[in-house]
């Protein structure tokens, strides 16, 4: 229930219900039951009998840093390879389900991106919500290539399909950094926010009341689920595919190995730097 929740912060304004990411002090990581806690508040809210907006949010600057990768990494113990990848599948069972939860969402689901994203929060949901609204300090970034890993929960056809292929890939391969602006030019957001704190989050409710004023609840609804019908299992798929992906990089050492290989060189750069 909503009264234990640890990670987030839950609400139900009129027909709007905010699920808003809170640990700021971690940048909104994915650690905790910040995850779990999501979940449980997706499924609440799609079954609220009168909300029409879910709006998915963060506390502080950031939205979200992601998942601690290298702590996935700590995964030694196991008989076989096939013992190996069913332990990183089962690690990462808990981002199928809160992808499954975000695309058979009923209600329409608002992003409202108040500060920068990396990784996982960069990937995971831009390309799903239904509609993206940023503060001006919303970059985004995911360095999967640099780590080793590859493009997370079906983000490859996502943002694909958001801004196409070729920006999509230059996006993911090469790790590149995105501005709100950016971004907006592109089409993955729908509008930029100079604000930032608690007035973005003043003005995203401000906005989205108007919406309800001018419009149906249950025609906006009834638009996202024509819209969504026909790809939903492609997009299901896509997680499937990228989750297996992501488990065989892990197999194969990848990550650890560009950890490894990083730290080494923050190391190198630290002993230089003490000799100056």
């Amino acid at each position: 229930m909503a009264s234990s929740y640890t990670d987030i912060k839950f609400e139900i304004r009129g027909q709007i219900g905010i699920i808003k990411f809170n640990r700021p002090k971690a940048l909104n990581s994915f650690g905790g039951n910040l995850i779990s806690d999501t979940i449980d508040a997706l499924r609440i809210l799609d079954n609220h009998p009168s909300t029409v907006f879910t709006v998915l949010t963060g506390e502080g600057r950031f939205f979200s840093a992601g998942a601690d990768v290298k702590g996935i990494t700590d995964i030694t113990s196991f008989r076989n390879v096939a013992e190996k990848k069913l332990q990183f599948l089962n690690r990462f069972a808990y981002a199928t389900e809160l992808l499954r939860s975000m695309i058979d969402h009923r209600k329409v689901l608002i992003l409202a991106l108040n500060g920068p994203a990396v990784g996982g929060g960069a990937a995971w949901f831009p390309g799903i919500a239904d509609i993206v609204l940023a503060s001006s300090t919303a970059w985004l970034q995911c360095p999967f290539s640099a780590l080793g890993l590859v493009p997370e929960n079906g983000s490859a056809i996502s943002f694909a399909q958001q801004i196409g292929i070729h920006r999509a890939n230059d996006f993911l391969m090469f790790g590149t950094k995105l501005s709100a602006k950016e971004l907006l030019d592109c089409g993955m957001y729908n509008r930029v926010f100079e604000a930032q704190g608690d007035e973005f989050q003043k003005q995203v409710l401000g906005f989205l009341e108007a919406q309800l004023k001018a419009n149906d609840g249950k025609s906006m609804m009834e638009m996202k689920r024509l819209q969504n019908a026909p790809i939903r299992d492609a997009r299901m798929m896509a997680v499937v595919n990228a989750v297996d992906a992501l488990a065989e990089r892990f197999v194969e050492d990848a990550p650890k190995q560009r950890f490894a290989a990083k730290n080494a060189e923050l190391m190198a750069k630290s002993k230089a730097k003490s000799k100056i």
